[in-house]
């Protein structure tokens, strides 16, 4: 299985890769059932989870009914004991909508969603993130996790999810984060496929961001807090849930405006 999910994920199209995988979770679901890995997501048990990795590939990782990965799962479960998202009637811009959330957050009814994405089969709204359609105060929260890594500009795009975010709005901005690195590295001369995936991660990542994370969001106007949610579970609630121990959510806000 590892070697066929590494053959796909370098052939594949991303889009097309979407729309199979929507036949293929059902019956992943069923065949993995079991009771040693929870998916916090859709509540089940599993016995086993699925390798996953552009380049190296991680071992137990890919839950087979939802095909969330450890961050998917860090996130719901964030949202649900640290926040008020799957109770209070919200406006959603959701960028790059991922498959684990798409339907499920879609059939919430508390909830408005709009998704976006220039290539996603699954975006309402096919649309540049440095360029947004939308007016000003738009949004209540907005997820744009794992795209700010493939943008050139990630500032401008920033800039225009903090413009279209309403006072005393918030979003989650996950990365992927080398805390090892203090400052975030990028080099526009690096466009070839290999160098990039050897040097930041991936082929269509364009850097690597470091500890500094935080500040470059603050940079755009929002606050900032870089959580540990791990921090509060137990090592064995990590374990069942196939989290990665130390993981930060990017959660940010939008400051209110003064009367």
């Amino acid at each position: 299985m590892k070697t066929i999910l590494r053959w796909a994920l370098r052939l594949i199209p991303r889009p097309w890769m979407i729309q199979f995988s929507y036949a293929a979770a059902p019956i992943l679901g069923w065949w993995y059932r079991g009771n040693r890995y929870v998916d916090p997501i859709d509540q089940r048990g599993y016995r086993s989870f699925l390798s996953y990795g552009y380049g190296k590939m991680r071992d137990q990782v890919l839950a087979p009914g939802t095909l969330s990965l450890e961050r998917h799962r860090l996130l719901w479960l964030f949202l649900q004991q640290k926040t008020d998202f799957f109770t209070k009637p919200r406006t959603l811009m959701h960028v790059a909508p991922e498959q684990a959330f798409y339907h499920r957050f879609k059939a919430m009814e508390h909830l408005s969603v709009t998704s976006v994405d220039l290539y996603s089969p699954l975006a309402d709204v096919k649309a540049d993130l440095c360029a947004l359609p939308f007016a000003d105060h738009t949004f209540d929260v907005i997820f744009c996790n794992h795209v700010l890594e493939h943008i050139a500009d990630d500032q401008k795009a920033l800039s225009e999810m903090y413009r279209v975010l309403k006072p005393g709005g918030w979003g989650i901005f996950q990365v992927p984060q080398d805390l090892s690195r203090e400052v975030t590295y990028s080099d526009d001369s690096i466009t070839d496929p290999k160098q990039r995936a050897s040097i930041f991660g991936q082929y269509d990542h364009v850097r690597i961001y470091g500890k500094d994370y935080g500040e470059r969001l603050a940079q755009a106007g929002f606050d900032v807090e870089m959580v540990d949610f791990t921090a509060t579970l137990t090592p064995s609630d990590i374990d069942r849930y196939r989290l990665a121990p130390g993981e930060l959510i990017p959660w940010v806000h939008k400051p209110k405006i003064s009367s």
